[in-house]
């Protein structure tokens, strides 16, 4: 008789656990990450290591003493394993972002170049990343704009306002109440802000060509709404006003702070009766646009009209001649617009500050005279930075 034996049926439970071998050191294991392609995890570098889950937590975001070769240990895993933390998942948890969003209306304006490349430094020397935005002095750039990088969730906004809706954009973000100053223009008293001199600037060159013997000096100004127009107007008519000189409203041309425009605008000028024989040129894009007008009509600077600007060129002084210029701290702007911002970020609660940087006269040759120019309208000693506070309305 055959006899057919049947299998015991498995006993149903927790599986029976194998034992395991002991670790092998951590460059000796194969990196997970790296046999399956995927990206590697915390979990991962946990198992490499040999440690719990929290435990690579704490070691990473420093909130507990992990003995030394116990941190040893997870940071090799972390190499072996190709491990990089999760900055957006853990800035969310934080409600932060580590991130500055930067808007500029011109972003191929040396000017702002080097106002952001001071303040990309600035951040990253505080932890911070920077993403920018060109808005094109358009309200509707600007606001398309702010909206991107508030959708990026950053923490604050560095913003150069536009002419036409600066004010307005920045009153519909306030609601969201990110932290925001404006740097070059002032659009919104209740935001902080850093400036320059900008009148001071415009009397000292007007003031220096009028030294020089001019008495017909006309201007180049910049977008109308923007208060750094508004100024540089205002300290032209103060250092005619110091000379002596009547203000004659032909003599000024708008060039919008643009090459082309100011082009126009100084053919312009030079189509009146009685031409000026100085012209300023309030920013450094227009200088070009000025001296290209001039040059096609075999106009010799200074000798048949002298010329100088407010922003000083990196290559002002190979031009020839070279250019008599007032700069702008560009450095010093972006350096405070993201101390600033960081402060704002701290204490919510700040009333808003106003920081204005002086500016520095650079006499060449271009203003047609040899001798250097008084500075005129700043005491010996005085602090490169003022701030004052101003209570929100």
């Amino acid at each position: 008789m055959s006899v057919t034996r049947t299998q015991a049926p498995a006993r149903r439970g927790r599986p029976r656990k194998e034992p395991q071998p002991p670790l092998a050191p951590v460059e000796a294991r194969t990196s997970l990450s790296r046999a399956t392609r995927r990206p590697a995890t915390m979990r991962d570098v946990a198992a490499l290591a040999g440690v719990s889950i929290s435990t690579i937590s704490h070691i990473l975001n420093g909130t507990r003493a992990v003995p030394e070769p116990t941190r040893i240990r997870v940071a090799e895993a972390v190499v072996a394993a190709g491990y990089t933390p999760n900055s957006l998942a853990r800035s969310l948890k934080r409600a932060e972002t580590r991130t500055i969003g930067i808007a500029i209306g011109d972003i191929t304006n040396p000017h702002f170049t080097a106002v952001v490349d001071a303040a990309e430094a600035a951040a990253r020397a505080r932890g911070y990343s920077v993403v920018l935005v060109g808005i094109s002095e358009s309200a509707e750039r600007e606001h398309e704009g702010l909206t991107t990088l508030m959708e990026r969730r950053v923490d604050g906004l560095i913003v150069s306002p536009s002419a036409d809706g600066g004010c307005g954009a920045l009153d519909r973000l306030r609601w969201q109440k990110p932290a925001i100053v404006q740097i070059d223009r002032l659009a919104n008293p209740a935001c902080d802000a850093v400036v320059v001199e900008n009148a001071d600037g415009a009397r000292q060159l007007v003031r220096h060509l009028a030294v020089c013997g001019h008495r017909r000096i006309g201007m180049l100004t910049g977008l109308p709404g923007l208060s750094s127009t508004r100024e540089r107007i205002e300290g032209y008519r103060a250092g005619l006003k110091d000379a002596g000189l009547p203000f004659d409203m032909r003599l000024l041309a708008c060039g919008e702070y643009s090459a082309e425009p100011a082009r126009h605008a100084t053919a312009i000028l030079l189509a009146e009766a009685d031409p000026p024989t100085a012209i300023f040129a309030s920013n450094n894009l227009m200088t070009l646009g000025a001296m290209q007008a001039l040059a096609e009509r075999d106009l010799a600077i200074p000798d048949d009209v002298a010329l100088v600007a407010f922003d000083d060129f990196t290559w002002a002084d190979q031009f020839k001649p070279h250019l008599t210029t007032v700069a702008q701290p560009c450095r010093a702007i972006g350096e405070a617009a993201v101390r600033l911002l960081i402060e704002r970020l701290a204490n919510p609660d700040l009333p808003p500050r106003l920081v204005r940087l002086p500016v520095e006269f650079r006499h060449r040759d271009s203003c047609g005279c040899s001798a250097p120019a008084a500075k005129f309208g700043r005491t010996a000693g005085e602090s490169p930075y003022r701030v004052s506070c101003k209570e929100t309305p």
